[in-house]
């Protein structure tokens, strides 16, 4: 099973690579990390998403906990709540196809952020699920190059 989990945690030199470096050495996968500071400046939040079953996701949070640095950690993925991702990708548009692309990057609701005489690049944001769908979309105009910023999430209420 997929975990959303969510971090607050002190806004120190370190802190991210201390907590990822003490989970890789426990074994745990991070499937995707995403760090930024908070309302208040000396605190930000950490956004893990990791796989596994209850007990793996149980672990993960008490390693968490035992973090000095570590403020407040908890599993928000059963709570309502509202997740992100945010891409960039750079496709093929040469002018056979460019409107074609431009037609599904308005399906998809996205932005075309630059554009040259062979490619486009793209900005989407959205769940998980729709941005592979939009990758997915892409790959017969040809991928050039993507990037994702991981997924941040806050609880609702």
């Amino acid at each position: 099973m997929r975990h959303v989990i969510s971090a607050l945690v002190q806004n120190v030199p370190g802190v991210l690579s201390h907590i990822s470096g003490m989970l890789a050495s426990r074994g745990y996968n991070i499937d995707s990390l995403a760090v930024g500071e908070t309302e208040n400046h000396k605190l930000s939040r950490m956004t893990f998403v990791v796989v596994g079953d209850a007990k793996v996701r149980d672990q993960f949070l008490k390693q968490l906990q035992k973090i000095v640095t570590v403020v407040q950690a908890e599993d928000i993925t059963d709570r309502e709540h509202v997740e992100r991702d945010l891409m960039l990708i750079k496709v093929e548009a040469l002018p056979g196809s460019r409107s074609k692309v431009l037609e599904m990057v308005h399906v998809f609701k996205g932005q075309v952020v630059d554009v040259s005489s062979t490619s486009m690049i793209i900005e989407m944001t959205g769940r998980e699920s729709k941005l592979e769908a939009f990758v997915d979309t892409m790959r017969p105009f040809g991928i050039v190059e993507l990037v994702r910023s991981g997924i941040i999430a806050l609880a609702r209420g």
